[in-house]
């Protein structure tokens, strides 16, 4: 995805982000009961999100922006949703190890992690970046520049709002329990890679960005986490 440049002015992005997490910090204080492994484990997904977003936009973006005038404050700025995913999902698991908790933590993730792309999103969608390729018709809606464009971030802020709405109801019904993260990580890396084709991203060859191959890794992840999962579970009884 295009890097997500925190430019000047743009404190409705930097606002967004910071309540992302804060929401995100509430819900697992509330499920964590005081428990400080668990929040360990938060920080843990907190760190590794944070780490991964950056490792991720610097390989599949990044290293292009070398003859850019601004080419410090884009790696400064710039930051992967994929990469965060992954990411967060390394440091949850890294922190679970070094904690000892083994009991599933997927769940709670399934539903944090849409709500703050959301609004991580809104705030995209606020600072002018993350845009969509220039285009015309009905499906369109033009940039700070007056270009029409695809409405990337409006369209996957849908995808988002369906994805929350899909694991509410199936956590209430308890469907894939302790198998919804994984479910979302197919979900989004699929559609990632279809939506990047109407993203204004550097494509790397064939019109394939390095996001598209992060997003297929990501849904191949969790194709195979949700199938180890589900066996493992059926062996328990």
């Amino acid at each position: 995805m295009p890097s997500h440049k925190l430019l000047p002015g743009s404190a409705a992005y930097a606002a967004l982000m910071a309540g992302g997490i804060l929401i995100g910090a509430i819900f697992w204080y509330r499920r964590s009961q005081g428990q400080s492994h668990l929040l360990l484990i938060y920080l843990g997904a907190l760190v590794g999100g944070f780490t991964g977003a950056k490792i991720a936009y610097l390989l599949a973006e990044g290293w292009l922006d070398w003859q850019q005038a601004d080419r410090w404050l884009r790696w400064a700025t710039g930051k992967s949703v994929l990469g965060g995913l992954l990411g967060a999902y390394a440091g949850v698991e890294i922190t679970k190890h070094l904690t000892g908790h083994n009991r599933s933590t997927g769940d709670a993730f399934a539903v944090i992690v849409p709500m703050g792309i959301l609004l991580g999103r809104v705030g995209c969608y606020l600072n002018g970046c993350c845009l969509g390729k220039p285009r015309v018709g009905v499906f369109a809606a033009r940039d700070t520049h007056g270009i029409a464009r695809w409405p990337a971030s409006a369209v996957e802020g849908a995808f988002q709002i369906g994805m929350l709405v899909a694991i509410l109801l199936l956590q209430r019904h308890g469907l894939l329990r302790d198998r919804l993260f994984f479910l979302y990580l197919i979900a989004y890396g699929l559609f990632r890679f279809a939506h990047e084709f109407m993203r204004d991203t550097p494509k790397l060859f064939m019109g394939i960005s390095g996001y598209q191959i992060l997003a297929l890794g990501m849904a191949v992840l969790g194709f195979v986490m949700l199938r180890q999962r589900t066996k493992s579970m059926l062996v328990r009884g």
